[in-house]
């Protein structure tokens, strides 16, 4: 796998999946859609981006090769993101439609099993340490199962077809602050909903809550869809990601990790009339601005490359996670210890809060070519108005 320096004694995966579908070999996808051509020699910047130059608009360097579609609804700086209302993210959010029509029955135990993570492509960046916010790699911790039944975990595993094949990934119910106790939000990484810049939105992608509860499919054992999904598959109605993975992410600049975050609002294809939350029976809130000095992050996840299989939920204890980053300016991303490999990319970090209840920090993004750590976005103000937006989106 390609990967990057941490440090002299440790290499990171850039961008991606633990399973980004963004470049890898022939037994995963290979994009989520087709950059758009150079426009004509009549546009400015944005003609220099998409025709191969990198170019800036306000306060934003842009990657080479970005498509103009991409340039609609941007602020003028990242800094300008973090003032974003509600009306900010809605037009941005109309200018870059996610579609994704039910398919009926287009998911059943072969495609979900013949679906792959996928390695990510060559990174571009070296991480900052020079500025002082990367710390030395943290111990690896073991991964341990989660015991059964998975219903009593709001954790589950996501799939989606791209250009080049079909993937998967994990991730976790939370709560909507719009429509308390009747979530049907998801949280998962960006790039398991797009693949970053020029691409588009992934099609067909669900949510499949406690996969695999009963144990059905261990073991290379054969199960029906009714055992896989015994909650049900949960169709993606809306999708929002930070513009950041968007103009950036897949490889082209390694610091869209620190942004690496989305939010699927859900429904149910049997339509039962009642919420993901409900049918779980139950979600986590989101904690925003954790205190890096107060978090112990615990990782959850379906790992799917050796030792594991993808069909087991796994969990790293992982402590108090130390920091990573690739552009001082944005947050640094959280670090645990854990072995897990691709498959658990956008599964939920906990840590408990002060009144003790367990909160979502973080989720999968990156970790290390050796599979001894884990690095997740730090969900600070750009994450919140997400959730925000789509929390209100009708």
């Amino acid at each position: 796998m390609p990967a990057i320096h941490r440090s002299a004694a440790a290499a990171v995966l850039a961008a991606g999946t633990l399973l980004a579908v963004t470049a890898c070999g022939p037994d995963g996808p290979s994009g989520g859609g087709t950059a758009a051509p150079p426009p004509s020699s009549g546009a400015s910047v944005a003609t220099t981006a998409a025709g191969g130059g990198s170019g800036v608009i306000g306060g934003i360097t842009l990657p080479t090769g970005i498509p103009t579609s991409l340039l609609e609804g941007l602020p003028k700086s990242w800094d300008d993101l973090a003032r974003w209302k509600f009306e900010d993210w809605d037009n941005w959010a109309s200018k870059h439609v996610f579609n994704n029509p039910i398919v009926k029955d287009f998911w059943n135990p072969d495609k979900m099993g013949d679906s792959k993570p996928a390695d990510p492509a060559p990174p571009t960046a070296k991480p900052a340490d020079d500025a002082g916010v990367t710390d030395p790699e943290p111990a690896v911790v073991k991964a341990v199962p989660v015991p059964r039944p998975y219903t009593k975990q709001p954790s589950g595993k996501v799939f989606f077809s791209a250009e080049g094949g079909r993937g998967n990934c994990s991730a976790t119910v939370v709560q909507d602050p719009a429509h308390p106790g009747k979530s049907n939000l998801v949280w998962t990484a960006g790039h398991c909903v797009h693949p970053g810049k020029g691409g588009n939105y992934f099609k067909d992608l669900v949510f499949v809550p406690a996969y695999n509860n009963s144990g059905a499919s261990s073991g290379g054992k054969k199960a029906p869809l009714a055992e896989l999904a015994p909650l049900g598959t949960w169709w993606a109605k809306d999708v929002v990601t930070s513009p950041q993975w968007l103009v950036e992410g897949g490889g082209t600049g390694d610091a869209a990790n620190q942004y690496d975050f989305a939010i699927m609002r859900v429904s149910n294809q049997t339509d039962s009339g009642k919420s993901l939350e409900e049918t779980v029976g139950g979600a986590v809130p989101v904690w925003f601005d954790a205190p890096r000095d107060k978090v112990t992050a615990t990782a959850v996840g379906y790992p799917l490359y050796k030792p594991f299989d993808g069909q087991e939920l796994y969990k790293c204890e992982g402590g108090k996670p130390t920091r990573l980053s690739f552009d001082p300016k944005r947050p640094s991303m959280l670090t645990i210890g854990c072995n897990m490999t691709q498959g658990s990319s956008g599964g939920g970090w906990f840590a408990p809060m002060p009144d003790g209840k367990l909160a979502l920090v973080s989720n999968t993004s990156i970790g290390t070519q050796d599979h001894t750590s884990l690095s997740g976005p730090y969900l600070e103000t750009v994450a919140k108005q997400a959730l925000d937006w789509i929390s209100k989106k009708k």
